[in-house]
């Protein structure tokens, strides 16, 4: 008997070229696998139609997101009432198959009395209130810090629904633990992001070159690249490549000033592979423990040495090791890049990495998947 999903996504998953939508396309493309029948619905802004995800799912839809300074005037968190679509309620009407909400800015229907009798799930990506608010100081213009500091208070209240879920499905294991306790009687379970990684695929060697890399239009990316730039870049003389997506014009300014640091705007897939391959040394920096950075999990499969801040492992399990460094501030980082610099990546160093990368296998996850959605288990 076919198993059939439908999955609400916060937006078009194609491409899966930034975070939160590459975990929902390579998770369309592993549920195909699996053989379960995927009814994807699609909130649109900015991004067109996608073929390909036809290819993947028996139907797909499109409703448009109702942006606007009216939708801010709602107690409702703005990123919750944009996406409310009586065209959506209909077609979820028209079926009694699980429901799968990816992110909380999907979830306004979670509480829906005419879904009562429905399986309902809860996709996190990030304790959103706590996102929100991290976003918000990091933000350099006024009103927008204003709006992300009020966005994270209606978040934390509208949180709350998330006891109208069967299952919760977090990310993280610090994640995991949080929901656990805060809605006990909502099973939830850790699943890690899905990613393009089917296996690690290392080169042993040696690079020439540092890479940071991260979708530039977003305050928590271009904070990390301007703090490594003044602290820890500055301070080299070693070739380095910031690339990503939409960086502002400030950090386009900045890297300027540095003659050995290259800027990579917006590389496609197959060249963001070609640089994340080909480098010695991956910098991650981030200035809050939230949610699995889907930036780590590419690197974890295709880069050698890695060094990050504490934050960016947090509640991932992942521990250190000879080609994973933990850096507490700028002299640590510093430090290891001239260590990691002249060292060769071994083939030792890439069976290590293959143990570290076990939990993040899309293959063991998407069997984790089916089984939490399509099992009758309950903690009622």
């Amino acid at each position: 008997m076919s198993q059939y999903l439908n999955i609400v996504s916060f937006d078009v998953p194609f491409p899966a070229n930034y975070g939160g939508v590459i975990d929902v396309y390579y998770k369309l493309v592993w549920l195909k696998k699996s053989g379960v029948k995927i009814i994807l619905h699609c909130f649109q802004y900015g991004r067109k139609p996608a073929p390909e995800l036809e290819q993947l799912c028996e139907k797909v839809y499109y409703y448009e997101r109702q942006t606007g300074l009216k939708k801010n005037l709602s107690l409702s968190p703005y990123t919750v009432v944009s996406r409310q679509s009586k065209e959506l309620e209909k077609n979820l009407l028209a079926n009694d198959y699980p429901i799968l909400f990816e992110v909380l800015h999907t979830c306004y229907l979670l509480s829906d009395p005419r879904l009562k009798n429905r399986k309902k799930i809860y996709r996190h990506s990030n304790i959103e209130h706590e996102y929100y608010l991290e976003l918000s100081r990091s933000e350099k213009s006024f009103i927008k810090r204003l709006y992300l500091k009020v966005e994270a208070l209606k978040l934390k209240h509208f949180e709350t629904i998330l006891k109208h879920a069967d299952l919760i499905l977090a990310v993280n294991q610090k994640d995991t633990a949080y929901f656990k306790q805060k809605f006990p009687a909502v099973i939830t379970e850790y699943l890690p992001s899905f990613h393009p990684n089917p296996e690690v695929a290392i080169k042993s060697g040696h690079g020439d070159y540092i890479l940071f890399h991260g979708n530039l239009s977003v305050s928590e990316n271009y904070e990390a690249a301007q703090w490594l730039m003044d602290e820890v870049f500055s301070k080299l003389k070693l070739k380095i490549i910031i690339a990503g997506l939409n960086p502002p014009d400030f950090l386009l300014e900045a890297i300027k000033e540095y003659p050995h640091i290259q800027l990579k705007l917006s590389p496609n897939e197959e060249e963001m592979t070609q640089l994340i391959r080909n480098a010695q040394i991956h910098v991650l920096y981030t200035s809050q423990p939230t949610g699995l950075k889907l930036k780590l999990l590419n690197v974890l499969f295709k880069g050698r040495f890695i060094l990050c801040n504490p934050h960016l492992i947090s509640g991932t399990g992942l521990v250190e090791n000879s080609g994973l460094q933990l850096c507490n501030d700028a002299q640590e980082f510093i430090g290891h890049i001239h260590n990691c610099f002249i060292k060769e990546f071994t083939e030792e160093m890439i069976k290590e990495r293959q143990k570290l990368c076990s939990v993040f296998d899309n293959a063991v996850n998407v069997k984790k998947l089916v089984e939490a959605v399509f099992s009758q288990k309950s903690n009622s």
